[in-house]
Parts: C-alpha cells; sequence; structure tokens
C-alpha cells in the first residue's frame, strides 16, 4: 500500500509512518511489536514514544506469541 503525503502538511515520511503506527496500535489494530516495526523504530524505542504520549501499554496474545518466538530462538524455553 502506497499513501501520499501532501508536502504541505510539513509531514516526513518518518512522522507519518511514526504516526500511522502509533494510532494503529492504540486502536489495538496491531500489536506493540508489529507497530515498532511499522514505525521503524526498536521496541524500547517505540515503547517511549507511547509513554511520551501517554499511551499505557496493552500486552496482547500477539505480544505473547513475539515473545515465546524470541525466547525459543535465544533457547531460553
Amino acid at each position: 500500500m502506497y499513501i501520499e503525503i501532501p508536502g504541505d502538511l510539513g509531514v516526513t515520511e518518518e512522522q507519518a509512518r511514526l504516526d500511522l503506527a502509533v494510532g494503529l496500535y492504540s486502536s489495538r489494530t496491531v500489536g506493540l511489536a508489529r507497530a515498532g516495526r511499522l514505525a521503524g523504530r526498536s521496541l524500547i524505542d517505540f515503547q517511549r514514544i507511547l509513554a511520551d504520549r501517554g499511551i499505557s501499554l496493552a500486552y496482547d496474545s500477539e505480544d505473547l506469541d513475539d515473545d515465546i518466538a524470541t525466547l525459543k530462538r535465544l533457547g531460553q524455553l
């Protein structure tokens, strides 16, 4: 999908991606990990951005699945 952002809005592509990811996360359309990837940010960085914007974290089944996959990949599970 491609979205064209008019130049007169004064929004960079990076800012638009971040705002989209935050909006999708806030509406619970995507989980935390996926929203962070959409924004092009590390998970910790994205969590800080959410905190700065006053958006509380929600831990859902997608986040749990991501954590389990990470633990398996690291040999911790």
